[in-house]
């Protein structure tokens, strides 16, 4: 029992960092239908600047607040150079366009910074918590909570503000809300910019824990996509049970059959999502009228 309960704190943690992985991956895709795959590398910019805005003798707060300003300036840029010209394109170039801008960021970041890894200190110390025999670290609650407040937030801005109900209205049809005034090329610009702010907000909590390097957001992309595809693309909801759940998955397979399998339970559930219930878990069946 002990080793079970061991194993579902590691699985909520990493899972909450995929959550606000697949959250990211949700905004842009209700905006664009563009699946982003460079989301993963907001991740990694949160974690880098923080770490050497943070050597460079910012305080802490200051040097995290730096880097989701810097990293969601990063996202505008993103939408405004790459994106917003190739608008019109089929969906499929897009996402090769993604791909392409997660690679010229990763090889940009390899060369401003380095190839190390780092971590700075984590928020509230190192001393684990023992909760019924297993334990967790205090910056796993930070990491969870974080998860937690920002889906919190995207639902407060997506029911209760006008700028959000924009966003939703884009997302179900781009034509209608431009006709009814809504400014369409903003929307993509705000959904950019709060996704890649969430990506690294997502880098600030979890570097003290896993350490961040250049190369490592690769990985979270793809456990991220896995995450929203299982709760259901498009949908906050499920991008938030999809992380968690794929998170103990990971976790339950290392920890009772083994760690080299870890990494395969992302494809699995891709695969497993595809073939048995396209939609995911909160996702809604598509019909077309004809």
């Amino acid at each position: 029992m002990d080793a079970l309960l061991q194993f579902l704190f590691s699985g909520l943690t990493v899972g909450a960092v995929y959550a606000l992985v697949a959250l990211g991956f949700t905004i842009i895709y209700n905006a664009s239908d563009v699946v982003n795959f460079a989301q993963g590398e907001f991740v990694m910019l949160g974690g880098m600047i923080t770490v050497f805005a943070f050597e460079a003798g910012l305080p802490l707060p200051l040097a995290a607040l730096l880097a989701i300003l810097a990293t969601s300036a990063i996202g505008v840029g993103l939408n405004k150079l790459a994106i917003e010209p190739a608008r019109g394109a089929p969906v499929v170039s897009l996402i090769i366009i993604t791909i392409g801008a997660s690679i010229v960021i990763r090889g940009a970041t390899q060369l401003i910074f380095d190839k190390q890894l780092h971590r700075f200190p984590s928020f509230s110390g190192d001393d684990p918590i023992h909760v019924l025999g297993a334990t967790i670290l205090p910056q796993s609650l930070w990491v969870i909570g974080g998860a937690l407040a920002v889906f919190v937030g995207l639902w407060v801005f997506f029911t209760r503000t006008l700028t959000g109900k924009a966003v939703l209205a884009t997302a179900n049809n781009r034509v209608a809300a431009q006709l009814v005034g809504i400014n369409t090329g903003w929307v993509m610009t705000l959904s950019f910019g709060l996704s890649a702010a969430i990506g690294a907000f997502a880098g600030v909590l979890v570097t003290p824990i896993t350490l961040v390097g250049y190369d490592v957001g690769v990985a979270l992309a793809l456990k991220g996509f896995a995450a929203a595809m299982l709760g259901g693309m498009g949908n906050p909801k499920g991008a938030l049970v999809g992380g968690l759940l794929l998170g103990c998955f990971e976790a339950l397979t290392a920890g009772y059959l083994s760690s080299q399998y870890k990494e395969a339970v992302a494809f699995i559930v891709i695969l497993g999502v595809l073939f048995v219930m396209p939609q995911g878990l909160f996702g809604r069946k598509s019909t077309e009228r004809v």
